[in-house]
């Protein structure tokens, strides 16, 4: 299997002095990260998606060492009111990428008010049918979806399950590594329980540091997968608030090396933290 690390984006103030040398421009960012890392999850284009010449210039920077998973535009996920041109510029913009060999799935990451409702089943199949042809992972918050008739769908569609890692407060999905096809994707958000609801920002909520026990846990749940059936594992750490994700990194590495896998990193980059 071949295994791809990285993080919820890389445009991280904060981890200036702990991944980024002092001094590195915000525009060298992506660069740096592409040493370290094989994997990242595009966050900007929730919010807007990028041009063509936007693209281009991550595929230049990464120099084929960092494939990424470009998040869905929030009209698909929260909103849900996109339209024809939505659609067409969520397919066609990341193209660079795609001809460079760096496009991953896409990431479908929905809120946990969008319940397993007949109204929603048949929105996500409709959004599979618009986005047909291209891999798509989903993130459902909601535990009403965590079924195994749910992800049998899944494999049926040709959607990817996502599997999330959250802090244990109920109604959301267990943490269980599942597979519905050819690409398994887990995702951590951490377990700060204090903050999950109650935090004021992104950063609050996502703040805190796996311990060596936790990763050892998804560190079995995916050498147990099957690598006759599963051909890639993407691990996205979005716990990256004061560098929380660059240390679980590392942590996880040599816990995937001592389970017979490989973790290989993309380039020389120095061992963090």
């Amino acid at each position: 299997m071949k295994i791809y690390l990285g993080t919820g984006g890389y445009s991280n103030e904060d981890w200036i002095g702990l991944l980024y040398p002092p001094g590195t421009k915000k525009t060298d960012f992506l660069s740096v990260y592409s040493q370290h890392f094989n994997a990242t999850e595009l966050n900007s284009s929730f919010y807007a998606i990028p041009g063509l010449k936007a693209f281009e210039g991550m595929a230049k920077r990464v120099e084929s060492r960092t494939r990424f998973a470009v998040k869905l535009h929030q009209v698909f996920t929260h909103t849900r009111n996109y339209t024809d041109d939505d659609v067409a510029r969520m397919l066609q913009s990341p193209e660079p990428l795609r001809e460079a060999g760096l496009m991953g799935p896409y990431l479908a990451q929905f809120p946990y008010s969008f319940h397993r409702t007949a109204e929603n089943r048949r929105y996500l199949w409709e959004l599979a049918q618009r986005l047909e042809g291209h891999e798509v992972a989903v993130e459902l918050r909601h535990g009403s979806w965590d079924k195994p008739e749910v992800r049998e769908g899944f494999r049926e569609t040709g959607l990817i399950w996502v599997s999330p890692d959250y802090p244990p407060l109920g109604g959301m999905p267990e943490p269980q590594l599942h597979a519905s096809g050819h690409v398994a994707y887990l995702r951590l958000h951490g377990r700060n329980r204090e903050t999950w609801w109650e935090g004021s920002s992104a950063a609050e909520r996502h703040d805190y540091r796996y311990t060596e026990a936790e990763l050892a846990y998804w560190a079995d749940q995916i050498a147990a997968l099957d690598p006759g059936e599963v051909e890639e594992v993407w691990v996205l750490f979005n716990n990256t608030t004061q560098g929380h994700a660059l240390a679980n990194i590392e942590t996880l590495r040599p816990l995937l090396e001592a389970r017979g896998l490989d973790p290989a990193r993309p380039g020389q980059g120095d061992r963090l933290l």
